[in-house]
């Protein structure tokens, strides 16, 4: 039996916006999202908008015993900043009651919260300020964290600033998944500046507090797989390590940006704007630990016809589709245990070997209902032996000495995904839409339930 270490954290993770509901009621105000659906509904699978989450936001108590039914012992969700302070300024009183009772249930179930405060819903009322891009946005997200400090502080000692910052940056500044749907290169790296100064000023307030805990945020990273050791392909590598897993990590964890990425952006004129401060504040507010969420593998080349300077991240560095890869055909995505061994390592040997966990891996299947048994329950046993093949290889990584404290999955629920709304379905419990949000436990749940109570699990032999 692979056995992980004690008290290692095992749980699921969510968000605020993909599960409360309720999403423009109880004094919340517009997210991006909100105003988008609003807009342009037919960009939404099956028009499917932000109302249309799994309803936590009533049935929050359910949820939290179904947790303790399958044995998680922790769970990530996030804040809502604009449910919490609708205007920016003001707090919800309504929201602080709903919050406090939802965290509380937890604790009062064994399950310890980790509480995200940014997950892709940037409020609208900062939106039509300019959002990320205004550094105005900064000091209003340093304000949201102190708030959250202050309000929740003795129930939460587990905090983390945003959940995988580079994708509101790609899909929202490069890639029209997320509003405002622009692709404009330099303004996508003012937007992930300003992000992270606003993590390094929430982590500030988070010190300034005196509130007892641990803060660090949510990071899809992951050392990325050259086509080829030839020269041209090995720049391709680096320039995707630089943009998309050291921007954020190596402030995070090591205090300063890197060298290589600075100029790299300068000799693609796409540096940002910045403040004098800034670079004594990054290395004063580093983390103390580090979620990583894992779903595939970052293949790449050497780019075909690049433009100098560059205009898109293809032009660093262009995706490489590997002949022999496994795929999960319902997101196209790459299958690739192994790389959770690989982060593994990254981690232990290049970021000193800091505290981190698995925050998000899983797997998304549509129609998953064609796999009902006569009971009703889904029978996903193609999840069950996704999650084995990824612990098996989390196993190996902490054998090798690297400080992984849990694994979470997504997610817990069948949630609501932004553009795609319930295409897939990753949830150890599933959500009847028609029939006012039943939940029913997946085989993969009852599975979870015996990994939590061995705190490890049977190899095949």
């Amino acid at each position: 039996m692979l056995k992980f270490p004690k008290e290692f954290l095992w749980g699921a993770a969510a968000s605020a916006p993909q599960t409360e509901g309720h999403s423009l009621m109880n004094g919340k105000s517009a997210t991006t999202w909100d105003k988008w659906f609003e807009i342009s509904p037919e960009k939404f699978n099956d028009k499917q908008g932000p109302s249309d989450t799994s309803n936590t936001y009533e049935l929050y108590r359910e949820d939290v015993a179904n947790m303790k039914k399958i044995g998680m012992n922790s769970y990530r969700t996030s804040i809502s900043w604009a449910r919490l302070l609708p205007d920016g300024q003001h707090l919800n009183n309504e929201a602080v009651e709903f919050y406090r009772a939802y965290f509380q249930e937890m604790l009062d179930n064994g399950i310890k919260p980790i509480i995200n405060l940014f997950h892709f819903d940037m409020p609208w009322w900062l939106m039509e300020k300019g959002g990320w891009e205004n550094r105005e946005s900064v000091d209003d997200f340093a304000f949201y964290a102190k708030t959250a400090f202050e309000q929740f502080g003795d129930l939460i000692t587990e905090w983390t600033t945003f959940n995988e910052p580079m994708v509101h940056i790609e899909c929202g500044y490069l890639y029209k998944f997320h509003y405002p749907a622009v692709v404009d290169m330099k303004r996508a790296v003012q937007v992930g500046y300003h992000t992270l100064m606003a993590h390094v000023l929430a982590v500030k307030e988070f010190r300034n507090s005196g509130i007892n805990g641990r803060i660090g945020i949510i990071l899809n990273v992951l050392p990325a797989y050259g086509r080829s050791d030839e020269s041209a392909d090995l720049q391709a590598k680096k320039a995707s390590d630089l943009i998309n897993t050291q921007s954020f990590l190596d402030p995070a964890v090591l205090g300063k940006i890197p060298a290589g990425l600075i100029e790299l952006f300068r000799q693609n004129n796409l540096l940002p704007v910045t403040e004098v401060e800034d670079t004594e504040l990054i290395k004063m507010n580093t983390v103390d630990f580090i979620g990583i969420n894992y779903y595939q593998p970052r293949r790449v080349k050497a780019p075909t016809n690049p433009k100098v300077p560059a205009e898109m991240p293809e032009d660093l560095y262009e995706p490489y589709d590997w002949p022999d890869k496994k795929i999960n055909p319902y997101r196209g995505w790459e299958i690739y245990p192994r790389a959770l061994f690989d982060i593994a390592m990254m981690m232990k040997d290049k970021y000193r070997n800091i505290p981190w966990y698995v925050s998000e891996n899983g797997m998304g299947v549509a129609d998953e209902s064609r796999f009902k048994d006569d009971s009703g329950m889904i029978k996903d046993q193609y999840r069950i032996d996704f999650i084995k093949e990824h612990l098996e290889q989390l196993h190996r990584g902490i054998e090798a000495g690297s400080n992984c404290f849990g694994y979470h999955m997504w997610t817990f629920v069948d949630c609501w995904s932004w553009l795609n709304g319930y295409r897939n379905r990753y949830g150890f419990y599933s959500v009847d839409l028609d029939n006012n949000y039943q939940r029913t436990v997946k085989k993969s749940g009852l599975w979870f339930k015996e990994l939590t109570k061995n705190n490890g699990f049977e190899l095949e032999k």
